[in-house]
C-alpha cells in the first residue's frame, strides 16, 4: 500500500453492499479499504482504531444509526471527514447528515466514478452533495419547518390514529390536535392528511 493512499473506512449493514463498494474503491489508484463495518457503533470504534482518511456510511444503522455514528466520531474528531451513502433522498435527511458531521452525501444508486469523486473531494477538505440530494435541499427551502410537537401528531396520524386517539397520546385536547394538523397541512402545502403523510415520508421528516 503506498504511504499516501486514501484509507476509507466503509460502513453499512448489508454484505454485498459493502463489497460492491469496497471492489469500487480498491480498484482506484491512490485508494484503499482500510476496514469495514456493519453497523454505526463498529463504526466509530474502527474509526479511532484506524483513523482512517475518510468514512463511507449509510444512514439506516443498527445498534447505532449513520446520524449518531457520525455525530459520536465528529464529537471526539471535528475534522472526520465522512461521506454519507444512503437511499434516503429526502432534504430533511440530507440536512441532518450535513449537521450530524457528513461532508458529502450520495445516493445508494451512485455510479462508481461518482462514489470515487466524492471520496477524494473529502478527502480534500471540500464538501460534495451529488446533483440528486442538491436538488432535494433546494426544493426543500421553500418549505417552513415542522415543530417536535407538529412531528410528533404527524406520526400518529400517519399510523392511523384519530384527533381523539392523538390527543389521548399526546395529552392535548381536542381543538389543540386540530390546530396542530391545520398548521401541518399549511406548512407542507398539502389538503388532506394523507398527502401530508406522503410527503412527510418523501421528506425524511417521518420514518415508518
Amino acid at each position: 500500500m503506498e504511504q499516501s493512499a486514501i484509507r476509507v473506512v466503509v460502513v453499512d449493514d448489508h454484505l454485498i453492499v459493502r463489497e460492491g463498494l469496497t471492489s469500487i474503491l480498491n480498484r482506484q489508484p491512490g485508494i484503499i479499504v482500510a476496514a469495514t463495518a456493519d453497523d454505526g457503533q463498529e463504526a466509530v470504534e474502527k474509526y479511532f482504531d484506524l483513523s482512517p482518511d475518510v468514512v463511507l456510511m449509510d444512514l439506516n444503522l443498527p445498534i447505532m444509526d449513520g446520524w449518531a455514528s457520525m455525530a459520536a466520531i465528529r464529537a471526539r474528531d471535528p475534522n472526520a471527514r465522512i461521506v454519507a451513502i444512503s437511499s434516503f433522498g429526502g432534504d430533511q435527511d440530507i440536512q441532518r447528515a450535513l449537521r450530524s458531521g457528513a461532508s458529502g452525501y450520495l445516493l445508494k444508486d451512485s455510479d462508481a466514478e461518482e462514489i470515487v469523486a466524492a471520496v477524494r473531494a473529502v478527502n480534500r477538505g471540500l464538501r460534495y452533495v451529488s446533483p440528486g440530494p442538491a436538488a432535494a435541499l433546494a426544493a426543500g427551502i421553500a418549505y417552513e419547518p415542522l415543530s417536535a410537537r407538529e412531528c410528533q401528531v404527524l406520526e400518529l396520524v400517519a399510523r392511523g390514529h384519530s384527533n381523539k386517539e392523538i390527543g389521548a397520546a399526546l395529552t392535548l385536547s381536542d381543538s389543540t390536535v386540530k390546530w396542530h394538523i391545520t398548521a401541518i397541512l399549511s406548512k407542507l402545502r398539502v389538503d388532506d392528511r394523507t398527502a401530508a403523510v406522503t410527503l412527510a415520508i418523501e421528506r425524511g421528516i417521518l420514518h415508518l
